[in-house]
């Protein structure tokens, strides 16, 4: 007759010792792990400063000046879609020896990238082909404002615009809104 040897060995048979000291280990483990959790998860840094205003005269605007100079003449500032970074708006026109060329009011941003030291382009809100020239330029809690000085006919000189319309822009929906802030009336 032959006999197995893993019969007769100790551990091979349960014991309510055995079951005990398994769950006696095991609430160990369990206990142990309790107290080892890492910290809980929290904002606990701070949300990164707001970057400066890009600046106007980094930027490359779409104008034909038929090869002379640009030239900003108007600036403003201020978050007008909400990131809590400022935008900086612009009023570029040509420059020209004598008369009043028109103006383009343009929406500038940080260029693309993190070291990106020029401004650019992302929004056209008045194109210097509508012929209007800027005054009372502003940007005001998160709106562009502006006056927008035009011509009537062909025939007006361009020195001095016939027509007047105060207007905002807003962001809204992904696009730049522009509102009539009063009725457009000859000037």
């Amino acid at each position: 007759m032959q006999t197995s040897a893993v019969t007769d060995l100790a551990h091979t048979h349960t014991r309510p010792v055995h079951w005990l000291a398994t769950a006696t280990a095991m609430a160990g483990i369990l206990a142990l792990a309790g107290l080892l959790q890492p910290d809980p998860a929290g904002a606990t840094a701070a949300p990164p400063a707001p970057r400066p205003a890009p600046d106007a005269a980094t930027a490359h605007y779409p104008l034909e000046c038929g090869g002379g100079p640009s030239k900003i003449a108007q600036r403003a500032t201020g978050d007008l879609d909400g990131d809590g970074n400022p935008e900086t708006v612009a009023v570029v026109h040509c420059e020209a020896g004598s008369g009043t060329p028109p103006s383009g009011i343009y929406v500038l941003t940080h260029g693309k990238g993190a070291g990106a030291r020029t401004a650019r382009v992302v929004a056209t809100l008045v194109e210097p082909s509508q012929l209007k020239n800027v005054s009372d330029f502003a940007v005001r809690d998160g709106a562009v404002q502006a006056t927008l000085l035009g011509y009537s006919s062909p025939d007006v000189p361009s020195c001095c615009p016939d027509q007047r319309e105060q207007v905002s822009w807003r962001w809204h929906g992904g696009t730049f809104v522009r509102t009539a802030r009063a009725e457009a009336r000859a000037v």
